[in-house]
């Protein structure tokens, strides 16, 4: 089994616990992190009405619902939602949330890798967000290259991650034994798989830093237009706009 299909079982192994297990290890804070990311991205789409969002690596939907939230708040009209995840376990989670929604006819499923959305037509999403799952991609540059494919001119392009620090602060070095030490303990107690929640600090640090990202973005056609860190340092929000 190669690299990418390992972590794909991974997340279907964890799938019904991931939900419980993210909300203790980012004590909520994940919640405010997502809320940015939407007010930020619907800032670039003030010009668009009946928006059509994609979010790739959807896991259990939680990026879904906070557009979707985010959209009422704002009074934005988003007409589709699509979550795309190559894990079975973690679509049927998201599907169960959604079971239950009022706008169902919004909503679409799609099982599938980000560097292959070819059940999604060129030139068709105004956003695409992808949050905390670029890491989980072996193949980075052709997944950013089928983010630009599907995206309008001028979509944007919404990324949250976990960013390798390219020097550590002091706290950045508290942080990091959060990461290395409690965290997978946490995560695998109430998973009962302390494997996969190894493999999050193990992931961070094998990832692109800040800048090594904004990089990656500009040379797949964005211009990234906002790049910050949040709760020291700890998530990272980039928004880039597709030339």
């Amino acid at each position: 089994m190669d690299k990418q299909k390992q972590i794909i079982a991974m997340f279907d192994q964890i799938a019904p616990t991931y939900d419980s297990a993210n909300r203790v290890l980012s004590l909520g804070i994940d919640i405010t992190w997502r809320k940015e990311a939407c007010k930020r991205a619907f800032e670039y789409t003030r010009e668009r009405d009946g928006l059509v969002i994609a979010d790739i690596a959807c896991g259990t939907g939680d990026m879904m619902i906070h557009w979707d939230k985010n959209a009422h708040i704002l009074g934005k009209n988003i007409n589709t939602i699509i979550g795309v995840d190559p894990s079975k376990g973690m679509l049927e989670v998201a599907k169960e949330k959604f079971k239950n929604y009022p706008d169902t006819q919004k909503i679409r499923w799609i099982t599938g890798e980000a560097k292959d959305l070819q059940a999604i037509e060129s030139k068709s999403i105004d956003i695409l967000s992808i949050a905390y799952g670029l890491r989980n991609v072996i193949d980075i540059k052709e997944a950013l290259g089928e983010f630009g494919r599907v995206l309008k001119q001028g979509g944007v392009l919404v990324v949250l991650e976990f960013t390798k620090k390219e020097k550590e602060s002091f706290l950045d070095k508290i942080t990091s034994i959060y990461t290395k030490k409690i965290l997978p303990f946490i995560g695998g107690f109430i998973s009962k798989n302390y494997q996969a929640y190894q493999y999050l600090p193990d992931s961070i640090g094998d990832f692109l830093s800040l800048s090594g990202l904004k990089e990656a973005l500009e040379l797949s056609g964005f211009d990234v237009r906002f790049a910050k860190d949040y709760s020291m340092g700890i998530s990272t929000l980039l928004i880039g706009v597709k030339r």
